[in-house]
């Protein structure tokens, strides 16, 4: 009636009773690797970087198979888009500087160039801006700084973070856009107290400024955009363990070979 013969019947019985073949029982135990890989990392790792983890695990699989893997088993990176708000007020009296840096965005030695940006995220008790200032070489963010305000203070308190981390020597690069924020006396006399020179993007080109941006659009596809804040301390502490727990120390680059920031920096000591 089922169209089977005897001989195939009791061949599959006695698989049956001899349980999963070794082939599915390694199948089965990588994707369990698979998915805790992708929940360590909150969900956003896709394919390429989730093979990247296995092989720091010694783990012996192709990419294309894990990808095959992850689409078999609904283990997708999460991606989200939202509307952009500018922080960026251009329209002031106080001088700019020219673009120094002018899209060298890989530096070879670390606090060679630093760049700095404010990004917002949105609360139930309103807006909080967060700025950020990130050492180009390791693509680490050694200062930051949140408030529910876009005072220049709020630059202030990330850069002199940066600066007491870091201690840089005289000629670091710090770019930045033309906000006011950057632009104004107390700024600009901070980073000349330190030896710092000053670059700025020019008029209306946030490509002169991409690495800083993709943080800020990294930070929020992979974190601020899943969550409803209540409370502005709710998100701080939210985005505090995003940057000094999850980013810094852990998330994968794929400019830095596929290391962390910190790890990559540890490479120069």
């Amino acid at each position: 009636m089922l169209e089977v013969s005897r001989s195939g019947f009791y061949a599959w019985k006695k698989r049956e009773a001899q349980g999963p073949s070794p082939k599915a029982t390694q199948r089965q135990q990588l994707i369990a690797k698979i998915k805790a890989v992708h929940q360590n990392t909150n969900g956003i790792y896709g394919s390429p970087k989730v093979y990247q983890e296995l092989k720091k695990q010694g783990e012996s699989v192709c990419e294309n198979t894990v990808a095959k893997l992850m689409s078999q088993n609904q283990i997708r990176s999460i991606v989200c888009r939202r509307f952009r708000l500018s922080t960026t007020d251009s329209c002031h009296e106080y001088p700019v500087a020219d673009n120094l840096l002018n899209r060298s965005f890989d530096q070879e030695h670390l606090n060679q160039a630093w760049v700095a940006d404010i990004t917002y995220v949105p609360t139930a008790q309103g807006w909080l801006y967060v700025a950020a200032v990130m050492d180009l070489c390791s693509r680490r963010i050694i200062g930051w700084a949140m408030a529910d305000h876009l005072r220049a203070e709020l630059c202030t308190q990330a850069m002199e973070m940066a600066l007491s981390q870091r201690r840089p020597r005289e000629g670091l690069i710090h770019h930045s856009d033309r906000g006011v924020q950057y632009a104004c006396g107390e700024y600009r006399k901070m980073l000349e107290e330190h030896g710092t020179v000053c670059s700025m993007s020019r008029k209306g080109d946030c490509y002169d400024n991409a690495v800083m941006e993709s943080f800020f659009k990294t930070l929020k596809s992979e974190l601020v955009y899943h969550q409803e804040y209540q409370t502005r301390q709710e998100a701080m502490r939210s985005i505090f363990q995003y940057i000094e727990v999850f980013y810094n120390r852990k998330r994968s680059h794929s400019s830095l070979g596929y290391q962390s920031p910190v790890e990559f920096e540890a490479t120069f000591n």
